[in-house]
């Protein structure tokens, strides 16, 4: 498949391999960011009641800065995709990584779990922009062709980053203490991502604005014809994006939906699976590598799994991780041991690296580039309103039937039947395995 030509204007093309040295600033990025979501997982929650006073049982306290690392995270992906349209992508990106400051030294300070909490609602601000960003910004350079494989690396990249920083935090509270640890770790993290984010990353914008111009001109795509929804206005408004994204479109509705439990899984494994593993005297590196085995085969499958949705199509990838998901999730409890309880992390790792890239990509596959920006914020803040939604539904779960057990099999139940929704109202997004109708001369 040869690129399409660039743009007169701006002498821009699109592609991976044109646009090598961006894309991997673009990984290192999204490296960062996951390394500053690693940070607060596997320690922070497994020693909540020895370090920061919480009280043993206590889940919905528990889960309470996962509740509100989700609904900020969601809001600022809404924000972030609307305003990178404005002031580009490099200055959200920016923000973000300004906005992580004072994380590591409220961590190391923190009198009571409020502070912890607080740190938290920054790191969903951070999050929320900073990883948009990496995504939107790879996909204005990468051609329809490459983007499973430009959403697999970008997510392989960051959570490659959550599973080290969830090891590398684990050894370094068990050498120097918890505060000590996260404040070094985190305070390293934000400043060489800063000086990476000043010096060396471009602004993406004009790509995107190039790709626009030529499907408009009707050479943008080639030979593909994605079904974009109907009746839409080039630049709709923001409220028109967000109906379309959860309700008006029913595929796209499909996606958000789905997006939205997924995240079931990754609140349960910050937050719960660390208090169940420790409760059963597993020790905190231990920890750190069965969650770290979930974060390790979650990133690395998704170098291919990203890939294969190029070649096969995204819907039935996505309906299946959804179930495997659910499956790895309730293997967790029906058996014992370490090796068992990695075996099921990686189980629910690799259900979460066939649906992760994907369900982005067929986002991108329908979403025309003057909105694409704004339409993968809006899924976006879906996603991640599932932390805040499912972090509540596993601290009732837990609380109500008083055992962590329970919300393991909640979020199993959530996972398929959110997979069975998915393949009901779902179709076939990729552009070439399913086409829109050729249109007629007229």
């Amino acid at each position: 498949m040869t690129a399409p030509a660039p743009d007169a204007d701006a002498g821009l093309s699109l592609g991976i391999l044109e646009n090598l040295t961006q894309f991997v600033h673009q990984l290192i990025q999204v490296l960062l960011v996951g390394f500053a979501l690693g940070m607060m997982r596997t320690v922070v929650p497994a020693l909540a009641e020895t370090e920061f006073g919480v009280a043993k049982g206590s889940f919905l306290l528990l889960t309470a800065f996962v509740v509100a690392f989700g609904v900020v995270k969601g809001v600022l992906n809404f924000v972030a995709g609307r305003l990178s349209e404005r002031i580009g992508r490099k200055r959200v990106l920016l923000l973000g990584w300004i906005a992580a400051i004072p994380i590591p030294v409220m961590i190391y300070l923190a009198p009571s779990w409020g502070w912890i909490v607080a740190a938290t609602v920054l790191l969903g601000v951070n999050q929320g922009l900073c990883w948009s960003m990496t995504q939107t910004s790879k996909l204005d350079f990468t051609r329809a062709d490459q983007r499973g494989l430009t959403l697999g690396l970008n997510e392989f990249a960051g959570y490659v980053g959550v599973a080290l920083a969830g090891i590398i935090t684990a050894y370094a509270a068990s050498a120097w203490g918890a505060r000590l640890g996260l404040l070094v770790f985190g305070g390293v993290v934000i400043a060489l991502a800063m000086v990476l984010t000043l010096v060396w990353v471009k602004d993406t914008l004009p790509w995107a604005k190039s790709e626009a111009a030529r499907h408009k001109a009707g050479g943008a795509m080639g030979a593909y014809r994605p079904r974009y929804p109907q009746g839409v206005a080039d630049h709709p408004t923001t409220w028109e994006v967000f109906a379309l994204m959860s309700w008006c479109d029913r595929r796209l509705a499909a996606v958000s939906q789905a997006g939205l439990v997924e995240k079931f899984v990754d609140a349960l494994v910050w937050v719960i699976l660390p208090v169940f593993l420790i409760a059963r005297g597993v020790s905190l590196p231990d920890i750190g590598w069965i969650v770290g085995w979930y974060g390790l085969v979650w990133g690395g499958s998704q170098l291919f799994t990203g890939r294969l949705s190029d070649h096969v199509g995204r819907l039935w990838p996505n309906v299946l991780g959804m179930w495997i998901c659910g499956a790895g999730v309730a293997m967790i409890v029906l058996g014992q041991g370490a090796a068992w309880w990695s075996v099921s992390a990686a189980v629910t790792g690799f259900g979460m690296a066939l649906l992760y890239p994907n369900l982005s990509a067929a986002v991108a596959d329908i979403t025309p580039p003057t909105w694409r920006g704004s339409a993968i914020g809006i899924y976006r803040f879906w996603r991640d309103l599932g932390y805040g939604i499912g972090a509540l539904g596993l601290g009732l779960t837990a609380h109500i039937y008083g055992s962590t057990e329970a919300a393991f099999w909640f979020v199993a139940l959530s996972m398929f039947a959110s997979g069975a929704v998915l393949l009901w109202w779902g179709e076939e997004t990729h552009p070439r395995l399913n086409p829109a109708p050729e249109r007629l001369p007229t």
